[in-house]
């Protein structure tokens, strides 16, 4: 009985989520493959029909080479995803994304397993030519490639679903592998100025994570064999979004690969592509954010004033909620409404 799921990248942003999706909308068994080079363990999904194996996806038949025979699909989401890191990180980039996914598409044909694989919209814009902008883009085209070929070649069977700058829950707030949303969040929470690649009036179609998972999921039960997107019909320049948290901004000098607009496409190598739109919007998701946080602060600023009152006081954190004890005096309490 082919009873498993395989997730590369679960202990990634987007992994993560699309784990924890499946735990509550199915009964499958879900296997993990990290190697937690942007991952965190404290992405793990805690739940007794998931197993988390670290490894690089180079080495994917040897890793599940017990459990072949029990997978229903993989959803393959564990490359190198970033385009001005992949100048940097070349050899990085280019032994993720070409030599590893090769090896993930070969255990998934050898094995009839059915694959669902994360594309970029880094690699169709500027009718295709931004393919070459980055070593990034060129190996998700080149990967997109190979993939029809297979098809055609071998009857190989997959969904292709193209992201559109993803944010949300366990999104990368910092490092060099964070995203843009992550990075203004934390940048504001510390109350430093934005910062913002220049000129600012690049576009972005953001997209939360629980649209994308969604349509992973939707393409997964499908079963269409086809292609998507997911993206959000708003646009958005990058200056416009650092201004929706009312922060100071401050400019960083170009980068090398940058897109200058979100692209959208109906084919890609002929094939016909499936526009699906998110309803989440980034302004509200942005207002929110800064109304809880704001929020957050004043009742921690409150808190800390009450305990002053004794020095017997601690401050605590339970199940999201702050409070204060004291064990030398019980009724001095307090807590988070």
């Amino acid at each position: 009985m082919k009873n498993i799921i395989v997730v590369t990248g679960g202990a990634g942003f987007v992994g993560s989520n699309l784990i924890e999706f499946f735990l509550k909308k199915t009964n499958f068994k879900i296997i993990s493959i990290d190697n937690y080079s942007s991952g965190k363990s404290k992405n793990h999904i805690k739940s007794k029909r998931i197993k988390y194996l670290a490894g690089n996806t180079i080495n994917i038949s040897k890793i599940l080479e017990k459990y072949k025979r029990k997978i229903n699909s993989l959803f393959h989401f564990g490359e190198f995803a970033r385009i001005f890191q992949s100048f940097k990180y070349f050899s990085e980039c280019f032994d993720s994304n070409s030599i590893g996914s090769k090896e993930v598409f070969k255990f998934c044909l050898d094995n009839k397993i059915k694959l669902i694989y994360s594309a970029t919209s880094a690699s169709i814009g500027n009718k295709g030519n931004d393919k070459n902008l980055s070593p990034y883009a060129f190996t998700k085209s080149k990967n997109i490639e190979l993939l029809n070929n297979l098809k055609i070649w071998f009857g190989f069977k997959f969904e292709i679903i193209y992201f559109y700058n993803v944010y949300g829950k366990r999104q990368i707030d910092s490092g060099e592998m964070a995203t843009v949303i992550g990075i203004f969040e934390s940048q504001f929470l510390s109350k430093k100025p934005l910062t913002i690649v220049k000129p600012g009036t690049q576009t972005r179609r953001f997209t939360h994570i629980d649209d994308t998972i969604k349509t992973c999921y939707d393409a997964w039960k499908s079963n269409k064999c086809i292609q998507y997107s997911i993206s959000n019909k708003k646009e958005y320049s990058i200056k416009e979004v650092a201004k929706m948290f009312k922060s100071k901004i401050v400019y960083l000098p170009p980068r090398r690969g940058e897109r200058y607009a979100s692209a959208l496409t109906k084919t890609t190598f002929n094939n016909r592509i499936i526009k699906k739109f998110g309803k989440i919007s980034l302004k509200d998701y942005i207002t929110s954010f800064i109304k809880e946080k704001k929020k957050n602060m004043k009742i921690a600023s409150s808190l800390k004033s009450l305990k002053k009152r004794d020095l017997n006081s601690k401050l605590v954190k339970r199940r999201g909620r702050v409070y204060i004890i004291n064990k030398k005096n019980p009724k001095f309490k307090a807590r988070q409404k």
